[in-house]
């Protein structure tokens, strides 16, 4: 543990014993991966909801990330959890006014929804194909069929209806799903890092961009892969989105600290010294100056000028990447960085890496790439994307 000089001539060099972090890295990708499901709900909902047509040749593929990444939100908590079998009891023993429970109700709901609407999104190729497969994977595919093995012109419209009411209402949905995780820690008046209104807000904007910036880097990963032809237009568009989502997110991260820092009051003499100190290398230098500043101007660029071809494509994958980790930075810094303040608000606990491990950094790693391997997987069962070949 290490001390740091508070203003006003405050007592220094003495923090209280029990003060030590106890959430890690389980719970930073925790709300970063519920932030990508978000985010990339919100993609398939634009074209669903909002009629843009430029997103329609991608809401597959963004509803199919949402789905793959929400299979992993509630991982890390279980790890996390020291009996993670013990998660279920706040379905058995409901309580309404805890908000973790709350969170369990609204995650388990959101998955049932993204699962409807995969589903009606892929009825009509479900039916294709248990009709043409045989064996175990035809008893599968029939299944799925859930027994209507006909698709008439008039299901597609309804099913077209029912998928365009399930994305309005999943909006609100997605949005109290990683909302709520900035309302806990808002919520906790006693850390003067954590207390704003702002918290949930900044938390839900900043999972839009995180979901986006991942969405473009997959597409155009995906798309060199199979060397299949970039659609630029799409890339134009989210690219413009993108960086205005992420103008008011980083507004907003900016005013809770010039808000503090303007107001002068007892938060500013705690959050002060923890940003010249412990946090000024990830949060000054790494989450503003570079990871911010620098892709507001990258893709600035690339939203407002003429560039096309591949230098947009490096532009935009560029910005993009650097917006993952300035989002992976944020969630670090607000939840580390909030239980580095000692509870006498005196000098500050260090924040040790753990490498192997339940919460350590290769079982981090693991649980973020297991909803890419479970992507990969889905795709090499359903097509993806319009200009796909379907497997016979």
């Amino acid at each position: 543990m290490t001390s740091s000089t508070l203003p006003n001539e405050a007592l220094v060099n003495y923090i209280f014993p029990n003060t030590h972090i106890d959430w890690s890295l389980m719970i930073v990708i925790y709300p970063y991966i519920t932030g990508l499901v978000a985010g990339a709900f919100v993609v398939s909902a634009l074209y669903h909801v909002f009629n843009v047509k430029t997103f329609e040749r991608i809401s597959r593929f963004a509803l199919i990330a949402a789905f793959c990444f929400g299979l992993f939100a509630g991982v890390p908590l279980l790890l996390h959890l020291g009996q993670p079998q013990r998660a279920f009891n706040i379905f058995l023993t409901p309580n309404t006014t805890s908000a973790m429970s709350i969170f369990g109700y609204v995650y388990a709901s959101y998955m049932l929804l993204l699962t409807v609407e995969l589903w009606l999104t892929y009825r009509e190729y479900i039916i294709q194909r248990a009709k043409e497969t045989k064996g175990i994977p035809g008893v599968i595919w029939n299944v799925l069929t859930l027994g209507v093995r006909t698709y008439t012109p008039e299901a597609a419209r309804v099913d077209h209806k029912v998928t365009v009411f399930l994305a309005a209402i999943g909006i609100p949905w997605a949005f109290l799903l990683h909302g709520y995780v900035g309302f806990i820690f808002g919520s906790v008046k006693a850390n003067a890092w954590w207390a704003t209104p702002l918290q949930p807000i900044v938390f839900l904007v900043s999972a839009i961009v995180s979901g986006m910036a991942m969405l473009l880097l997959m597409y155009t990963f995906i798309r060199w892969r199979a060397r299949k032809a970039y659609d630029l237009d799409m890339i134009k568009t989210m690219t413009i989105y993108l960086w205005c989502i992420f103008l008011l997110a980083f507004t907003l991260e900016t005013l809770e600290v010039v808000y503090a820092a303007y107001e002068q009051g007892h938060h500013w003499t705690v959050i002060g010294p923890l940003l010249a100190g412990p946090l000024f290398d990830s949060f000054v230098i790494g989450q503003v100056l570079t990871l911010s500043v620098l892709p507001i101007l990258i893709l600035g660029y690339a939203a407002l000028s003429n560039v096309w071809g591949k230098p947009l494509l490096y532009l935009v994958n560029i910005g993009a990447f650097l917006l993952v980790l300035q989002v992976l930075f944020m969630r670090f810094n607000v939840v580390v960085g909030g239980q580095m303040l000692s509870k006498s608000d005196r000098g500050f606990a260090e924040f040790h890496l753990e490498v192997l491990g339940r919460e350590g950094l290769i079982m981090a790693i693991i649980v973020f790439a297991a909803p890419f391997v479970t992507y990969y997987i889905i795709s090499r069962i359903i097509p993806i994307f319009d200009d796909q070949p379907v497997r016979g």
